[in-house]
């Protein structure tokens, strides 16, 4: 098994960080296209990426302004059974996030893509809540 790991401060209290995480408004700000659902452990999540990628997701983990983890039960081959996840700290008035992508059966050639838009997507949710930063979703790969 191969995982995937990113720890990385976001200059903003803990709450903002939770919210953009585990909630449709948040994720649609910084890594979906369009997702529907509920921030509640056993709920479901459709994660939307465009029409070639309509995944489904089921809330695995959810403890309030901690833990959200989501393991995907719908997507491309190597993604489905992984789990996508975050695990927050207040530091001060900072908050460490703790990203993990688990349980993929290898490291192919997707899993380290993965590894590098992963990076990118972080990097866009920092910029998100740091400096208010929005990224068309289109573009969000180059920026």
């Amino acid at each position: 098994m191969a995982d995937i790991f990113h720890d990385f401060p976001i200059k903003v209290p803990l709450i903002r960080v939770f919210q953009a995480v585990s909630t449709p408004l948040g994720l649609d700000c910084w890594w979906t296209k369009r997702s529907i659902g509920k921030p509640a452990e056993g709920a479901e999540y459709d994660l939307w990426f465009g029409s070639q990628y309509y995944w489904l997701a089921k809330v695995t983990r959810y403890l309030p302004n901690t833990k959200f983890e989501l393991e995907i039960l719908r997507a491309d081959k190597d993604w489905s059974g992984t789990r996508v996840g975050f695990r927050l700290e207040a530091r001060g008035d900072t908050t460490w996030v703790h990203f993990y992508h688990s349980g993929w059966s290898s490291a192919n050639e997707h899993y380290k893509i993965s590894c590098n838009c992963w990076a990118m997507y972080l990097r866009i949710l920092r910029r998100y809540l740091e400096h208010g930063e929005l990224v068309p979703y289109e573009s969000r790969l180059d920026a």
